[in-house]
């Protein structure tokens, strides 16, 4: 399977907490389409303390994994929201 662009995209977005809108993370997206998944090394900016765990409210927004070979964060569906 082919690897993600390691360049990365040009346009950053801010991911928020859906429960708390606590800033999570900056986040260089491709595309137009909903946020399933982050790639760790497209994160600009990282405002969390531990992987996947809102600062504020503690609420799991992702799980680690693996996509394409790859580190990555999956989202948890309704958790965050993106700007």
């Amino acid at each position: 399977m082919a690897k993600p662009n390691t360049k990365g995209p040009s346009r950053t977005v801010d991911i928020s907490c859906a429960a708390c809108q606590c800033k999570l993370f900056k986040y260089r997206k491709g595309g137009k389409g909903a946020l399933i998944k982050c790639f760790t090394e497209r994160i600009a900016q990282d405002h969390t303390e531990k992987l996947g765990e809102c600062p504020q409210c503690h609420q799991t927004f992702a799980r680690e994994a693996l996509i394409r070979g790859v580190p990555a964060l999956k989202m948890i569906g309704n958790k965050v929201r993106f700007k």
